[in-house]
């Protein structure tokens, strides 16, 4: 069973409730004002069985010029628009209106249903189905099916039926129920004994009962307690579909028409919005920078600033590049479609495509910025991707941050990035959480940078294994977490960009100078330690000569790195080898007599109690010894 969605269009009074009436045997006016009154104000909703068995929901929107905003709303998911036409009275302006927003939101498919056919006569019907012809040539609508009928006593309704299914029997565009789902909400309200009720059109993914779901902007997270299609209880519900959702944890004062229903943490709210906008040939307005206008998209109606990127303005017919300054925050999709209406007096001006829904604010004229749209507005998804990943060459994004800034599915963004991948665009690495990606042009200018950096400081600290771990970061990668950073370190190590000792960086072919001032000061340190044995010495009080002494600091590390000397404590420092003796007296000492303490070491060794301390506690910190309570006491680790 295919999943179809009508609607209807056209000028107030045009009979298009009473045509769904004659079509369902339900009324779709809610309200009592409407029924008073005798015109749609809201949304109204029903369905009816096809002789295919495929069941179709029926959409009823408002046709007053004051209820614009509802019929905008009212065409989100639409498969199929009956334009209804008063035979009376032939096309008229909110006529040409819902001509105009149908097109905008891409609407391709329409019956044109001549109606009230019983108060004309057959002459009068030719003039009039003429008209229409001559009127709709040159618009989407040309090629329409045009049905004659009244709606009041079932005249006709049997060829639209027939027009109906003909045109969804094959042609009705799937639904994408692999991506993540979304839920622009057109109605809340409470029920009493279930709570909080809202209804929209499903336009992507699935949702299924008990799915713990995100309700945007408002960031609430809320609960699918059940879910409702066409007035029967179901499991779940696909793209395409009319539904009712009751929810827990969000109150129908808390959400409002324009709200989507959404995988928590799936998109990002946006006060901005990069869009590609065409104003319409029939519009009187030339839309100049900054304007303020009506943004309608999905069920959202939102007033925003109007930024011309790529043109001082743009006249009807003529397209062009513009961020949206939005005066509230929206949850939307690259590709959403969009409409404008001009502030005051409120009329339909264009409207057209999101290229990117969560932008910085951007600068007029800028022709990177202008480029990058161009790529945004015909390129795939894994193009936008890239854009992205090329954006946070300073920070790296992970996966999830990208499915939340594209509103794409896991699935979908692996996908993509996969794509990338096998293309050499970009690398990945993978962390505990997630997965980070790194573009492949960042990452070259990034190992660039490092490797001359790194080689300028060999060149001057020719003593040192290479830069500090953590100078590197703070000077080249500041804005990476630690952890990824660390992740980084260990990717281009194996990759043999840098080398790696304990916690300095170098470049690979980097070897320590060992040339006639490396001896000159390493015998000094070696001699002078060896003569003091067991009588430590502070390395502060070993004198250098001149150039000697700027770099005592720098070949001392590589003593200890090579491990010639160990640092005992604080300052001091002796053979490496004094120590592994000192360790083998002390073990024996300790298996013999399970106790050892510093004035037996300051014994054993011929050295003075200000020597033997730190001799036991460099054995401490070695797990050798530990302490019984007592300070001069130690056992066997």
């Amino acid at each position: 069973m295919k999943n179809i969605i009508i609607g209807t269009a056209g000028h107030i009074d045009h009979g298009k409730t009473t045509l769904i009436r004659a079509l369902t045997g339900r009324n779709t006016d809610r309200w009592e004002e409407e029924q008073r009154r005798g015109i749609t104000i809201d949304l109204g909703f029903t369905y009816f069985d096809l002789p295919t068995g495929d069941r179709a929901g029926i959409i009823d929107v408002p046709g007053h010029e004051k209820f614009i905003n509802n019929m905008v709303a009212g065409v989100v998911g639409m498969d199929l628009v009956l334009l209804v036409i008063a035979a009376d009275e032939g096309i008229m302006p909110q006529t040409r209106e819902h001509m105009d927003i149908l097109s905008l939101l891409g609407i391709e498919k329409s019956i044109i249903v001549l109606n009230k056919c019983d108060l004309v006569d057959e002459e009068w019907l030719e003039l009039v189905e003429e008209e229409v012809r001559e009127e709709l040539a040159g618009t989407f609508l040309e090629h329409a099916p045009v049905v004659k009928v009244s709606a009041a006593t079932g005249e006709g309704i049997a060829e639209l039926v027939d027009e109906i299914v003909q045109l969804t029997s094959d042609d009705v565009t799937a639904k994408d129920t692999s991506t993540i789902p979304r839920l622009p909400v057109d109605r809340a309200f409470s029920l009493s004994g279930f709570g909080t009720v809202i209804t929209g059109t499903l336009v992507s993914g699935t949702i299924s009962k008990e799915d713990a779901l995100e309700m945007y902007p408002i960031g609430k997270e809320c609960k699918i307690r059940s879910i409702q299609v066409h007035g029967e209880d179901k499991k779940e519900c696909y793209a395409g579909q009319r539904v009712a959702i009751n929810l827990s944890n969000v109150k129908k004062h808390e959400i409002k028409r324009g709200c989507v229903l959404a995988p928590p943490n799936s998109m990002r709210n946006t006060d901005l919005l990069d869009v590609k906008l065409s104003v319409l040939d029939s519009s009187m307005r030339v839309l100049t920078n900054h304007s303020r206008l009506h943004f309608f998209t999905g069920t959202s109606e939102i007033l925003c600033r109007a930024v011309l990127l790529d043109k001082e303005e743009i006249g009807p017919g003529e397209s062009g590049y513009v961020q949206l300054r939005l005066e509230e925050e929206i949850a939307v999709r690259r590709g959403d479609k969009f409409v404008v209406r001009f502030y005051s007096p409120m009329e339909t001006i264009g409207g057209g495509v999101v290229l990117e829904p969560n932008p910085g604010i951007k600068k007029r004229f800028q022709p990177q910025v202008i480029e990058e749209l161009k790529r945004k507005e015909s390129g795939s998804s894994a193009d936008v991707i890239e854009l992205h990943v090329r954006e946070h060459a300073d920070t790296l994004i992970t996966l999830s941050e990208l499915a939340k800034l594209t509103a794409l599915s896991m699935e979908e963004v692996q996908k993509d990035v996969e794509e990338l991948r096998e293309q050499k665009l970009v690398d990945t690495f993978a962390m505990r959480k997630d997965t980070y990606v790194w573009h492949a042009d960042s990452k070259r200018a990034a190992v660039h940078t490092l490797k001359n950096a790194l080689r300028t400081f060999e060149e001057k600290y020719p003593y040192r294994y290479g830069m500090k771990k953590a100078e590197v970061q703070m000077t080249y990668f500041k804005k990476v977490k630690p952890n990824v950073f660390d992740k980084i370190v260990e990717l281009l190590e194996e990759e043999g960009e840098i080398k790696r000792t304990e916690e300095f960086l170098g470049t690979p072919e980097f070897e320590i100078c060992k040339d006639a001032v490396y001896e000159r000061v390493s015998r000094k340190i070696l001699a002078t330690l060896k003569n003091a044995k067991y009588d430590f010495v502070r390395y502060s009080e070993i004198e250098f000569q001149g150039k000697d002494g700027a770099v005592s600091d720098d070949i001392l590390n590589i003593l200890l790195e090579e491990k010639e000397v160990v640092k005992v404590t604080d300052d001091m420092y002796t053979l490496t080898a004094y120590m592994e003796e000192a360790k083998t007296v002390i073990q024996t000492k300790l298996k013999e007599e399970g106790l050892i303490t510093i004035a037996q070491v300051r014994d054993i060794f011929g050295t003075s109690r200000k020597s033997a301390k730190p001799i036991l506690e460099y054995m401490d910190s070695i797990k050798v010894t530990k302490k019984t309570g007592a300070e001069s006491e130690r056992v066997a680790y």
